[in-house]
């Protein structure tokens, strides 16, 4: 199945050269490596912190562009910022939970679990942090936007568009630089927050399989954001 995804992942990006559901907490994530075979920092939270905060930075630009191109004024996300226990963070009345990540527009911030996070860092890589915090980023531009879908799974695979399309346009301007390990890392991940079988889309708090999640990244990415319904 995973190779599938991978394969799906890079044939879709290819072509054209988005709070999220989260896998378990990895257990003994095996340090990251390039194909030299050298650790590519990816064990250690200090990269995580530079990757957590980088991705913020290049979301921030990216969306302080969109917002200039249409002649609006862009107000970032008040604030990111990580957790480690169940119920240390709360959001209007809700209490954030352990292995999440989540943007809240009550307090107008981005939340992470950094345990969780940072076990899923060093087990899938760099490139999803960026894909973590641009899909939470998007949350934060909805609410902006006032947009609110009938369902669950249409608000989350627009903000995996979303995310694909600020991945997507941030790598062609040079802003980001991907390669072929960072499309591995990116399918992985997608994989791993997509749907359980048998779910149904219309249940609140759906968000969409692995492959519905991959397509709506891809056309993002390929397409900018016209492919998100915006």
């Amino acid at each position: 199945m995973r190779a599938r995804i991978v394969a799906l992942l890079a044939l879709l990006l290819l072509v054209g050269c988005g709070g999220l559901p989260l896998p378990d907490e990895p257990t003994d994530p095996a340090p990251a490596t390039t194909s030299s075979g050298e650790l590519d920092g990816t064990d250690t939270p200090e990269e995580f912190a530079r990757d957590i905060k980088s991705a913020q930075t290049v979301a921030e630009r990216y969306w302080k562009g969109v917002f200039a191109q249409e002649g609006q004024r862009f107000q970032p996300v008040r604030e990111v910022f990580p957790y480690e226990r169940d119920g240390e963070v709360d959001c209007g009345r809700d209490a954030l939970p352990r292995n999440n990540a989540a943007y809240c527009s009550a307090g107008d911030f981005i939340a992470y679990d950094v345990n969780w996070a940072f076990g899923v860092f060093g087990q899938i890589g760099d490139a999803f942090v960026y894909y973590l915090l641009g899909h939470e980023y998007a949350h934060g531009i909805q609410a902006r936007l006032g947009i609110q879908k009938q369902f669950t799974i249409q608000q989350e695979l627009q903000a995996d568009c979303m995310a694909g399309a600020f991945i997507g346009d941030s790598a062609r301007i040079g802003q980001l630089s991907l390669d072929k390990g960072d499309t591995d890392e990116l399918a992985r991940g997608l994989e791993s927050v997509g749907d359980d079988p048998g779910q149904p889309w219309f249940a609140e708090g759906a968000h969409g399989t692995a492959e519905q999640r991959i397509n709506a990244f891809a056309n993002g990415y390929q397409d900018s954001l016209k492919a998100c319904d915006l």
